[in-house]
């Protein structure tokens, strides 16, 4: 049986998939020994690679360590993505809205704009604001994720609005909607919900992104885990940046469980079941009833 995009497996292939991924299953564990072996010869496991989370040296405390990566550092993480966010949405929903005119001298711009920052490093975008600008580092932080990502999310937005099908432009122009109508009450609304689940990927990347700015002195999460390390040793690298990616994990999975049940409860609305009303079944029954009737007494 076959589908739109391939054709269903047979037995044959079906056991060579079967095979593969034993095989691969195998080498993937094997590696992981290894590597683990790796870690625990050079002594990554031990416990005084790991006090620093749970007894810190040089009269510290534990609380003071987890403060500075989860409350500030990830704070003013969270703090440049929030600002940076909305501002890349709607900015990146405005390009859209321009590079979608009829006017090609006026779409030329926004196609400008657009390609421009999509080739453009976000850290060259932060040192361009720090550097340039003379702003302070959070300030060149939200101006590069904020710049990138308004140009990702208006190609985003572009190609949900291409997706949609010609046929519900024509209708709008019908019933007589005018074309920035038809592009807000029409077209938008179904582009934003048919490209949800890009969107909220792309801020996944933002967020992300946001940790370049230790770069520029923007004392962000992994900046917390730089100075903790500098400050306590190089032995405590490891464990530090394990904490850190953890913390990326929990997030970004967050974000991304979001977009999934974002996504479920769009495609529930919208695939939705069709009450039928008895009374015009019946109605309907009966005049095609009459007209069958209609048509026997005829001949």
């Amino acid at each position: 049986m076959s589908t739109v995009l391939y054709d269903e497996p047979g037995p044959v292939a079906r056991r060579r998939e079967r095979i593969g991924s034993v095989v691969g299953g195998l080498l993937v564990v094997a590696l992981l020994v290894l590597a683990f072996r790796y870690a625990d010869d050079r002594g990554l496991f031990g416990a005084d690679r790991w006090d620093v989370l749970y007894d810190p040296p040089k009269n510290q405390s534990a609380e003071a360590v987890w403060t500075s990566m989860v409350v500030r550092g990830l704070g003013a993480t969270l703090r440049a993505a929030v600002v940076a966010a909305p501002l890349a949405l709607v900015l990146g929903l405005l390009l859209a809205m321009w590079r979608t005119t009829r006017i090609a001298w006026l779409r030329a711009p926004a196609t400008v704009v657009i390609e421009l920052f999509r080739g453009l490093p976000v850290l060259l975008m932060m040192l361009f604001g720090l550097l340039g600008f003379g702003w302070d580092a959070f300030a060149a932080v939200v101006f590069g994720l904020t710049v990138y990502n308004m140009a990702i999310i208006a190609e985003i937005l572009r190609a949900g609005l291409a997706s949609l099908p010609k046929g519900q432009t024509e209708a709008a122009y019908a019933i007589g909607l005018s074309r920035w109508q038809t592009l807000l009450l029409v077209q938008l609304p179904q582009a934003v919900r048919t490209m949800l689940p890009s969107l909220i990927a792309q801020l996944v990347v933002l967020l992300k992104d946001s940790s370049l700015g230790f770069i520029v002195g923007y004392p962000e999460l992994l900046k917390a885990m730089q100075n903790n390390a500098q400050y306590f040793g190089q032995k405590y690298y490891v464990a530090l940046f394990v904490v850190g990616a953890g913390i990326y994990l929990i997030v970004n999975i967050s974000l991304t469980r979001l977009a999934v049940w974002l996504q479920r409860r769009g495609g529930s609305k919208t695939s939705g079941k069709v009450d039928r009303d008895p009374t015009v079944t019946t109605v309907t029954a009966n005049a095609l009833g009459s007209t069958a009737a209609g048509h026997d007494h005829t001949r």
